[in-house]
């Protein structure tokens, strides 16, 4: 391994670190997307409800981390924060002054994991099973 040069350590005191695909880390709270489990948009993060299909990623992962946009209101904010020390993953809080990106939260390892799909589009909703009808003989012969 070479030794930096002058000019090399002069332009990292002044722009700070060297750092791989700085704009895919602003879009996505500080990771890079090959790391990403799942995501939400800011719209879905500012919903009342929370999203299933996160809660569900954390009990699978639980040594995953949970980045989310600190340019949203606390108070849309904290239901994830509970449901990541329920399941004791970490969490960050990213605000970048500079960057407002549209993901509001993002569920990530702190390896590549190549995920197709990491955008949830809608709420997974779970019905209880309608009980079974009974017919007129099971009225009649109760076994």
């Amino acid at each position: 391994m070479k030794k930096p040069s002058v000019e090399e350590v002069l332009q990292q005191g002044i722009l700070g670190p060297l750092e791989t695909k700085p704009d895919e880390r602003r879009k996505f709270l500080g990771t890079l997307r090959e790391r990403i489990i799942v995501s939400l948009k800011k719209s879905q993060v500012i919903e009342a409800d929370i999203y299933p299909q996160i809660e569900q990623e954390m009990k699978k992962n639980p040594q995953a981390n949970l980045f989310l946009n600190g340019n949203i209101d606390y108070s849309a904010l904290s239901k994830y924060v509970k449901l990541a020390a329920k399941h004791n993953l970490e969490h960050t809080i990213v605000t970048n002054k500079e960057h407002d990106s549209e993901i509001g939260l993002v569920l990530a390892m702190d390896h590549a994991i190549d995920k197709k799909e990491i955008y949830i589009t809608k709420k997974e909703i779970h019905l209880p099973e309608p009980p079974k009808k009974k017919g007129l003989f099971s009225k009649l012969f109760k076994a």
